[in-house]
């Protein structure tokens, strides 16, 4: 099973269509979206092509395979055009025997990871950098940002697959990637 991970798309139609290009092309048969779907923020230039009722419409789409969780930028006026719940501060799934904590990283993150156990996964978004890390045996991810990445970093995505985590943009080059041991 694949699950294409994606965070921070802050309301840009031309990204979110290039991520479910992704979901596509890589064949995956989930999407995780790690927050901020639809609103840009106030600290946040306009992204490309902004159109959060486009996004919306596009996200309903794939919602039957979508598990998302609350960014920092969703509110509850977001979750009412959304036909998926968004308002979750995190979501937990099991992939084999991992289990995988998601979330946007505003309130858990590096600094405040969860209890979690040797070979749990955690992923987040809200820094808009790739990252793809094992830290005291605890596999830390981050996609980077669909629409806004920083620091230089290209458009990106990521893709749970099998016993790793691949980043990826949106030419299908990998960026970085962890296997779990």
């Amino acid at each position: 099973m694949k699950i294409l991970l994606i965070s921070d798309i802050h309301g840009s139609l031309f990204y979110a269509k290039k991520a479910m290009e992704a979901f596509e092309k890589e064949n995956a048969q989930f999407i995780a979206v790690l927050g901020d779907e639809l609103y840009h923020g106030a600290r946040n230039p306009l992204p490309v092509d902004y159109n959060p009722k486009g996004v919306a419409e596009l996200l309903n789409g794939y919602s039957d395979k979508i598990i998302a969780v609350r960014g920092n930028c969703d509110s509850e006026v977001d979750e009412m055009v959304l036909d998926y719940p968004i308002m979750s501060t995190y979501s937990t799934i099991l992939y084999g025997t991992r289990r995988i904590f998601l979330t946007h990283g505003h309130i858990y993150n590096e600094s405040n990871l969860p209890k979690l156990l040797k070979g749990d996964v955690f992923i987040y978004g809200h820094t808009h950098i790739p990252k793809a890390d094992c830290i005291n045996g605890i596999y830390v991810v981050n996609p980077g940002s669909v629409s806004m990445p920083k620091e230089g970093n290209p458009n990106s995505y990521g893709i749970i697959s099998e016993n790793s985590v691949t980043i990826k943009d949106f030419e299908g080059n990998q960026i970085k990637n962890i296997d779990f041991i």
